[in-house]
């Protein structure tokens, strides 16, 4: 009988391969309208929803109760996330958003390259 195998819960996770890093500077490439060609800095990653945020980009309005931290309450304005193809890394040289590749000088260095044409 065979062992059915249970993903749920399990404890190697897989990820995607992510070639951006937080605080590289990125420009989007698709999504709304307002956002769209804007540039800004990666504040986080979420690997496993494969979403990031990026800095004055997808803003959303979050309605704070008063606590007593903070008594006034009112309303923030937080970075909702991102999906990572809606992006492409900034290239300040060539002014527009390159692809990643890695170059690999010898086995202990590895550096990141622009792709782009």
């Amino acid at each position: 009988m065979s062992k059915k195998l249970s993903y749920r819960g399990s404890a190697s996770t897989k990820f995607k391969k992510i070639k951006l890093k937080k605080d590289d500077e990125v420009i989007i490439i698709a999504g709304s309208r307002e956002d769209k060609g804007k540039k800004g800095k990666i504040l986080s990653i979420d690997k496993k929803k494969d979403r990031i945020y990026v800095s004055g980009i997808n803003k959303r309005k979050k309605f704070m109760r008063p606590t007593q931290e903070n008594p006034q309450g009112g309303i923030i304005e937080i970075e909702g996330s991102i999906h990572i193809s809606n992006v492409m890394l900034f290239d300040t040289k060539k002014k527009k958003g390159v692809r990643v590749g890695f170059d690999v000088q010898d086995k202990s260095k590895k550096e990141r390259i622009s792709r782009g044409k």
